[in-house]
């Protein structure tokens, strides 16, 4: 099989019209050749970091689209299956990943539990990690959230790292806002990597001080238009990266948005091209062709360097995509879950208080951090309740894994002047959590999401829409086309109800994350990131 086209070398800033000669999966020749194809032929597009199950996506679902956009592979981090399933969530992953022809590249989680602040549904110690690092399949040591433990030098936090370097795979990072002599150590521990920047001043440091910045463009955290402008300088040391992924976002695009977006800033094309297809696959080590005679055939063919339109993906020299048509077929998978808590009542939902002012988590948009606030409370009958009229609105998040009281908080950005939306997508653990106008609403839409194991749900006075997730109660057993349709008509449901937020769902799957300050809510109480303790909803 030959392909022509304008090759494009990205590692000797060179194009030239040429023809690329597969044999057997690999590249047998490439070579100059006269031909009036006006088509580009460069190396595939590699997501340096990636939860595929913020998807809601299995991965071979999440590879039927990913490949009509110029995606070959991905650096995936199993960290969300894995603190529902632990080590049996990442085997599953893989499992069903090596079905389809894209390139998965799990790594071993290294947080499970993210903390012990939160109730999460399985634990993966350093025994584990060794033996997960083993596998060949598990390329790196994934994101290291527990960056105090590696400045205080946490024993059980060291031997993972430790083990990562038995093994000589690298060893990921996340540290938001992590500076100094903090970071000092925690750059000293082996850690080389961060997708957390979200300031030019905090990615310059790290660069600076020999980190690779993977720059995050998901559909909750956006620090692309924060940190590009480091790109032109640092282009050896960037890499690009959608971190979570929501599926209607995915059907219209993955790291082919990035690079047409930094290449209209003006950024240099060879340079935004490194960063999404050559750079993840050095660092990490990649089993994936960079369109060299010899190498595997994973390339794709553009129709220009300014678009990016993909208009065929090639995987081991098969054509996996043509004009935005996958031929990646759906598999025959077996259905994992664990989900044992019962229906709950509206009086579990009441929070009774005679304080005058509470403390408020304050929702960015676009943004994974949030705010503390204090605001005046709202009591009806000694209950705490939602101030619809003020936009705060009560929250909670309830343990999934068995029978516990929810944990009671409130939120201010969500806007909802009717109902509740809730999700069993709560990162890290992946509890229940839930943001509405009343007690009555919110306990609606927790119980629906009970009663289906899983999913993603709005509900009102007159309808309620779910969207079931039962494959660990954050992935969907459907198609991406039937998934992200659903999807969009929850969004746009949530947006009816009163968010202004551009992805609420996403944003409510964060307000759990505690490693990510400043304030957010576990099923153990309200988390103040910044002192890494819990906290009080009653300012006294």
């Amino acid at each position: 099989m030959t392909i022509q086209g304008k090759i494009v070398d990205i590692i000797n800033r060179k194009i030239f019209k040429g023809e690329v000669e597969v044999e057997n999966g690999k590249i047998k020749s490439i070579r100059e050749s006269n031909h009036t194809n006006e088509t580009y032929i460069l190396p595939g597009f590699v997501d340096a970091h990636i939860h595929i199950e913020s998807s809601m996506l299995v991965p071979s679902e999440f590879a039927k689209i990913a490949v009509t956009h110029g995606t070959i592979a991905t650096v995936s981090d199993p960290h969300e299956i894995a603190n529902v399933l632990g080590v049996e969530g990442v085997n599953f992953m893989i499992t069903n990943g090596k079905k389809v022809p894209l390139k998965f590249n799990f790594g071993a989680p290294s947080c499970v539990p993210a903390t012990y602040f939160e109730s999460a549904g399985a634990i993966i110690n350093s025994d584990d990690i060794k033996k997960l690092l083993e596998n060949p399949d598990i390329k790196y040591l994934a994101e290291m959230m527990n960056y105090p433990g590696v400045i205080y030098q946490d024993e059980e936090v060291l031997k993972k790292i430790a083990w990562a370097k038995h093994y000589n795979k690298p060893v990921d990072g996340h540290a938001p806002g992590l500076r100094g002599e903090d970071l000092d150590k925690y750059i000293s521990a082996g850690i080389y990597t961060d997708h957390e920047c979200f300031t030019y001043e905090e990615a310059l440091e790290k660069l600076q001080k020999g980190m690779k910045v993977i720059i995050r463009e998901g559909s909750a955290a956006k620090n692309f238009d924060s940190l590009i402008d480091l790109l032109p300088e640092y282009f050896d040391n960037i890499m690009f990266c959608s971190d979570d992924k929501h599926p209607d976002d995915l059907l219209e695009g993955h790291l082919n948005q990035l690079c047409e977006r930094a290449v209209a800033k003006g950024i240099d094309t060879f340079k935004v091209l490194k960063a999404a297809c050559i750079n993840p696959v050095r660092h990490y080590n990649l089993d994936v062709g960079l369109l060299n005679e010899g190498s595997d055939a994973d390339f794709i063919v553009v129709e220009d360097l300014k678009k990016f339109k993909v208009l065929q993906t090639y995987i081991n020299g098969e054509l996996v995509a043509d004009n935005g048509e996958t031929f990646v077929k759906s598999v025959e998978f077996e259905v994992v879950n664990n989900f044992n808590t019962d229906v709950k009542k509206n009086a579990d939902f009441e929070f009774h208080s005679a304080s005058e002012k509470i403390r408020v988590i304050e929702a960015l948009d676009g943004e994974l951090v949030t705010n503390e606030v204090e605001t005046n409370s709202l009591i009806k009958d000694g209950n705490l309740v939602s101030d619809v009229d003020n936009d705060v609105l009560k929250m909670t998040v309830v343990n999934r894994y068995k029978n516990a009281e929810p944990a009671i908080a409130f939120i201010k950005n969500f806007g909802l002047k009717e109902g509740a939306i809730a999700s069993s997508v709560g990162h890290d653990s992946h509890n229940i959590i839930a943001v509405g106008v009343s007690d009555e609403a919110i306990c609606k839409a927790v119980n629906l999401l009970i009663e289906n194991k899983g999913g993603i749900c709005a509900v009102n006075d007159l309808e309620e829409k779910v969207v079931a997730l039962p494959v660990a109660g954050i992935m969907s057993d459907q198609p991406a086309e039937i998934i992200g349709k659903a999807y969009a008509e929850l969004d746009e449901m949530a947006k009816g109800m009163g968010s202004k937020l551009r992805a609420p769902y996403m944003t409510l799957s964060f307000m759990a994350l505690l490693v990510i300050p400043a304030l957010k809510l576990s099923d153990k109480g309200l988390f103040d990131g910044n002192s890494f303790k819990f906290t009080s909803v009653e300012v006294k």
